[in-house]
């Protein structure tokens, strides 16, 4: 692995939460940062011990220290409790540091008038399954932030999925269809599930037969190139068995109410950041 595949410099994770965790396990597990590297805080003790213990970092309650000394400042709070971090640390952030927050709904000229003038802020919308490092990430920069501190937090968001750029604006349609996205297709995963146990088999086979599905629909659009209406087409002999049923889901306007529930979570979304 040469130099350019490795992290320069030290990173700080604020908030080492379930989300700020996949993200450090991630990143050591590939190499691109090494447990030197990495200094990690939370609120509690006990949870630094446990982090320190599973991941060789260090990890301890210091966020203000953490953010003084770091090199990469990742704030992973959850976005109710980011104003208050910043309000005790944000002086210690300066302008040649990147500051890369993953708390949803949170602009980032809100973090700008926390921290000080000219700091480069990288705004990320990120999903649950960095935990797997199967994550959809999109990144967008803030005023201050330039290609270089882009590539820095792309560079962080790629060891654990797939990255886009885009502009700020755009973000609020990011959360709303792949942030809350996961929850949509585990909705999915339930209903078809109960439906098994509805024609008579057991949770657990109606269970694997559903994730399977899903996992291999999945991979299938992800790597075939194909447009899902024609991966759609050819499932769908015709008098078949699953004609029968999208004729039901046509009429039961499951398309529509998609799309009606997830421009609410837009609107809600854009209120959380506005408020």
């Amino acid at each position: 692995m040469g130099e350019s595949e490795r992290m320069a410099g030290t990173l700080a994770i604020l908030g080492t939460g379930r989300m700020g965790e996949a993200l450090l396990s991630g990143l050591l597990r590939s190499g691109w940062a090494t447990p030197e590297q990495v200094w990690c805080t939370v609120r509690r003790e006990e949870h630094a011990r446990q982090l320190s213990e599973r991941h060789g970092v260090r990890a301890d309650t210091d966020s203000a220290a953490a953010a003084a000394e770091a090199d990469v400042v990742l704030i992973a709070v959850k976005p109710q409790n980011l104003r208050a971090l910043l309000a005790d640390v944000g002086q210690k952030i300066h302008p040649g540091q990147t500051v890369i927050s993953v708390a949803a709904g949170v602009t980032t000229a809100a973090i700008d008038r926390l921290i000080p003038g000219d700091t480069p802020v990288v705004r990320v919308m990120s999903n649950v399954p960095v935990q797997v490092d199967e994550a959809m990430s999109a990144i967008a920069p803030g005023q201050h932030a330039g290609a270089r501190h882009l590539a820095v937090a792309e560079a962080i968001l790629s060891h654990v999925g797939r990255v886009v750029h885009l502009a700020e604006e755009h973000l609020d349609a990011v959360t709303a269809l792949s942030g809350s996205g996961p929850a949509y297709f585990f909705l999915l995963a339930e209903a078809m599930i109960d439906a098994g146990i509805l024609l008579g088999l057991s949770r657990d086979v109606s269970s694997e037969l559903v994730i399977q599905t899903m996992v291999g629909s999945a991979k299938m659009l992800r790597d075939s190139g194909r447009h899902p209406v024609e991966l759609r087409e050819s499932v769908t002999s015709p008098g078949g068995t699953t004609i029968a049923a999208i004729r039901v889901l046509e009429q039961e306007r499951v398309r529509a109410a998609f799309l009606n529930a997830i421009e609410a979570a837009q609107l809600r979304s854009t209120e959380l950041a506005d408020g």
